[in-house]
């Protein structure tokens, strides 16, 4: 399982996508899961950041999910209408 920073915002969004990616190239499981409960400050950077995961983990074969996503964050999600994109750990 991958944990997101405290913070994603757009100051620092490509250094967290970064490390990321690294993350998830070093995951030997079938299905990525990221933790997004530490997640307290973000911006619609972060959205970016997950989509880019997502797509990370889709091209390598892998299934992708979110667990404990920040309500606000899904309403943004929602908002932009890309929620379906960022499923809940159940239902990936």
């Amino acid at each position: 399982m991958l944990v997101l920073p405290d913070s994603i915002t757009h100051s620092n969004a490509l250094a967290c996508l970064s490390s990321l990616k690294q993350a998830i190239a070093g995951e030997s499981t079938a299905s990525i899961l990221i933790d997004a409960a530490p997640l307290s400050r973000f911006d619609s950077a972060a959205l970016a950041v997950l989509l880019e995961l997502r797509r990370c983990a889709l091209q390598m074969g892998r299934s992708f999910a979110l667990q404990s996503m920040p309500p606000r964050l899904a309403d943004l999600a929602r908002l932009y209408g890309i929620a379906e994109l960022l499923p809940p750990k159940n239902q990936a």
